[in-house]
């Protein structure tokens, strides 16, 4: 069966984004993106860039972790902002939204209904891993379907901001057994949790 992976940018202090939610690391983002980290992406997760990054790093590779994510309204719109409609085409590209009428680009599929209802149905189609952009309030819905975190960790701390998972997540402690973990010369760190057998 396909697993839901939160394959997600955090800093140290457990936030992926500043207190408004706008793009960390976009031109006024105060989140630096280390040249090892990026080529660390290139060559282990390439399908988790998005198409404009693709563009510019001659990227072509399809990837071998993921062909579905999956991503909020709010994080979908920092791309609709930016003049993106689908950042990436190279995988099937889930929307969760009650507000969106129709969907801006007619390669992103919106989802009404219940997140849960349609996690449990995606993992039992045949494919590769789902990735699970984000945000943290879709995060938070989703926490009890997670199989794997992935966390893409910076050395940086904000003290605020957007937490990982939203505040709105149901108090539910689970255990997780590392799996993996790549640390970088720029003090990044890619970590692999796997969920604990019995949760």
């Amino acid at each position: 069966m396909r697993k839901l992976v939160y394959y997600i940018a955090t800093t140290l202090d457990g936030f992926i984004a500043g207190p408004d939610g706008a793009d960390p690391t976009g031109p006024d983002g105060f989140w630096p993106i280390p040249e090892d980290y990026i080529q660390h992406l290139v060559t282990e997760y390439p399908e988790t860039l998005p198409v404009h990054a693709r563009a510019a790093l001659s990227v072509t590779a399809r990837g071998t972790h993921f062909d579905t994510v999956l991503e909020g309204r709010r994080s979908y719109e920092i791309g609709l902002k930016a003049g993106i409609t689908d950042a990436y085409p190279h995988l099937r590209h889930l929307v969760f939204s009650r507000t969106l009428a129709e969907s801006p680009d007619p390669a992103v599929e919106l989802v009404a209904g219940d997140p849960v209802d349609k996690v449990r149905q995606l993992k039992q189609e045949d494919g590769k891993d789902i990735w699970l952009l984000g945000g943290a309030e879709l995060a938070g819905a989703l926490y009890g379907e997670i199989d794997q975190l992935v966390f893409k960790m910076t050395p940086l701390t904000i003290g605020a901001g957007i937490p990982v998972f939203s505040h709105k997540a149901a108090f539910d402690p689970r255990g997780w057994e590392l799996t993996g973990h790549t640390v970088l010369d720029s003090g990044a760190a890619f970590v692999t949790y796997a969920r604990a057998t019995g949760n």
